[in-house]
């Protein structure tokens, strides 16, 4: 959908507007009265929130890459159906292909003060060469004082409908979907939230929990009790924990709540400063800047949904001042 029929059927005056980046990105611009937003339609990618009155409270990296085909550094990428590295032996993007793919807009209205956007990606030829060709996903954005991601996968296979043609392996795939199969998948809204200091910041909620420290050699370990604190490069999913996290930002005077249902991990990211230094799409002092605590099924969480069914994820974000 283009610019100018994305304009015609869901623009809404002072509130959502259409347009297309140089680079040929188009761009939802979102200017309601309780917050102002921006989502790439490429990865259904949020990549602005500030709620009226408040600092924005997601990151988005001055060095991001706004081209066709390549992931946005910061923000909220949308992950699925892996996290990180392809785990079945065969190739694929870092982190799978719906934060690289075109997704299509199907609802746009205002509740109350707050903008209610529907967002669908259904399969296409980059998934489908990923050997994806029988699922479905919704998202929906609620963008107001607080902000509502919730993200919705279907298994749509068995629905009697095969695509061959492709490769051997790829057409096995989707014929075996036409009669239906699971679909096995791991995801995250990998969310960056926007902080002052991130060696002053705080995270509650995780205390006692397992996890996977992948800066470790990928050793299993528990998380103490009480908060934690970063002390060098962090990446850590966190297993079976369905709990509220609390990052606080102890020198932006504010606290970020992240509630969740439908996650059974939660990823806690920051690249620190030798990591960063290697990221050609953040600047040396992003790290300082940023905190991402990742709504996801992932690792030992990961789905596995029978044909016909549906599963929910919804990541519900609040801030309050200190």
């Amino acid at each position: 959908m283009d610019v100018a029929e994305l304009q015609s059927k869901f623009a809404i005056n002072g509130v959502l507007s259409f347009e297309k980046a140089a680079s040929g990105l188009v761009i939802a611009r979102v200017t309601a009265p309780a917050a102002e937003a921006t989502i790439y339609m490429q990865g259904a990618h949020l990549t602005h929130w500030k709620p009226a009155g408040q600092a924005p409270a997601i990151f988005l990296s001055k060095r991001a890459e706004f081209v066709p085909g390549k992931p946005i550094r910061g923000g909220v990428p949308i992950i699925f159906p892996w996290f990180a590295e392809r785990h079945d032996g065969k190739t694929g993007p870092q982190h799978g292909f719906a934060r690289i793919s075109e997704w299509d807009l199907g609802f746009a209205a205002m509740a109350g003060d707050e903008l209610h956007l529907a967002f669908t990606l259904a399969p296409n030829d980059l998934s489908r060469s990923l050997g994806f060709d029988h699922f479905r996903l919704g998202y929906r954005v609620a963008i107001g004082r607080k902000l509502t991601l919730e993200m919705t996968v279907a298994n749509d296979s068995g629905n009697g409908s095969a695509h061959g043609g492709g490769p051997a392996s790829v057409t096995a795939e989707a014929d075996m979907a036409a009669l239906g199969a699971p679909l096995v998948f791991e995801q995250a809204l990998h969310t960056y939230y926007a902080v002052a200091d991130a060696q002053k910041v705080s995270i509650d909620g995780l205390g006692g929990t397992t996890y996977i420290d992948k800066v470790d050699g990928f050793k299993r370990k528990v998380q103490p009790k009480g908060a934690l604190r970063f002390t060098g490069r962090t990446d850590r999913p966190y297993l079976n924990t369905t709990a509220t996290c609390t990052l606080h930002d102890e020198a932006g005077a504010r606290r970020i709540v992240v509630e969740k249902s439908g996650s059974n991990s939660t990823v806690v990211w920051n690249p620190w400063k030798e990591f960063t230094a290697a990221m050609p799409d953040m600047e040396s002092d992003a790290w300082l800047h940023m905190t991402a605590i990742e709504t996801a099924n992932v690792a030992d969480n990961t789905v596995t949904l029978q044909p016909g069914a549906t599963h929910t994820m919804r990541a519900n974000i609040s801030l309050e001042a200190v």
